[in-house]
């Protein structure tokens, strides 16, 4: 385990170099590649999403691909076409970015409900149907998508469904003066991200990823799960709560935060800090409510108020 947090420790190092000042939004990303799930960020231009995502990618040596979503981008320029080949008289499949290690989905809302769905299948099952055949994505295969939550013309709001499927919600938010500072002397003459090469390998995060799925979770933290996520159906200002998916997003989530911690067991606060990230996407407010970008993670932030914090076994032997 110390071997595997050292080396992921040189990644966090190695992303930093790059983004400055967003340690909690690189160990985030992180934990949804390590449980393999997928990413939403949703912030205003030019706060460093894609540079994030570039260097993650450089990191572990992944095959980055880059999907820029606009209104006229069809599905198959996301999962790819049968060519007709005229001189071997057959159809050659032309894979699309989707088939990358690492994608970045790009303003993924500026794209017709049409083309968003082409990612569904590859969010869920890691694969894509392409001409009634379907294809099996790379092993390691992690989405990291971004909108911008300030312009709205001629754009397409993401489906509940599509939500659904990203196992995370980030935002990035604006640097500090000091962090903006030392952003300018790092640009100054060349940008970092030309700079960095991979310090992990794709098969020792596959490794990882086998890993982090033996992390021990106990009954207690389950039922504490459990509690949150039916409090999300109840709540007086929620109209549809978080389906099961949303709990095993949540468990699959602290056990790779655990795992990033150097733990082997998940504890309750890990699932009090995620689930606001894991949760406040898949919650669909009532009409009435005053809805901000905020809205879902106050909603989970006030049911983790009222819900008594477990303790485990561990914690009690300590």
């Amino acid at each position: 385990m110390n071997k595997e947090r050292s080396a992921l420790h040189s990644v966090i190092e190695n992303i930093e170099s790059v983004v400055v000042g967003k340690r909690e939004e690189i160990i985030l990303s992180l934990t949804a590649l390590l449980a393999k799930g997928h990413v939403l960020i949703e912030d205003v231009p030019g706060v460093g999403k894609t540079m994030m995502v570039r260097a993650i990618a450089r990191s572990i040596g992944a095959d980055f691909k880059r999907i820029q979503f606009t209104p006229d981008l069809l599905p198959s320029d996301i999962t790819g076409v049968s060519i007709y080949n005229q001189k071997e008289q057959v159809f050659e499949f032309r894979p699309g970015p989707v088939m990358g290690n690492v994608v970045l989905a790009d303003e993924i809302n500026r794209t017709s409900p049409k083309t968003q769905s082409a990612l569904l299948e590859a969010l869920e099952e890691g694969s894509i149907t392409v001409d009634g055949e379907t294809r099996r994505l790379q092993e390691l295969f992690f989405v990291m998508a971004t909108q911008n939550p300030i312009e709205y013309g001629g754009t397409y709001p993401l489906p509940e469904a599509q939500l659904d499927r990203f196992l995370l919600k980030l935002n990035m938010g604006y640097p500090t003066y000091e962090d903006e500072l030392e952003v300018l002397k790092r640009v100054e003459k060349s940008h970092p991200i030309d700079q960095i090469d991979h310090v992990l390998s794709l098969e020792s995060v596959l490794t990882m990823q086998e890993e982090v799925s033996k992390v021990y979770v106990e009954d207690s933290v389950k039922r504490y799960i459990v509690s949150i996520v039916n409090e999300t159906r109840t709540h007086r200002d929620v109209r549809l709560g978080v389906s099961p998916r949303g709990s095993i997003a949540l468990m699959k989530a602290a056990q790779a935060y655990a795992f990033l911690q150097g733990r082997e067991y998940v504890i309750p606060d890990d699932v009090k800090y995620l689930a606001p990230f894991t949760l406040s996407h898949r919650i669909i407010l009532r009409a009435d409510f005053p809805v901000s970008d905020n809205s879902g993670r106050a909603i989970v932030k006030d049911i983790l108020s009222t819900l008594q914090v477990p303790l485990t076994k561990k914690e009690a032997v300590r």
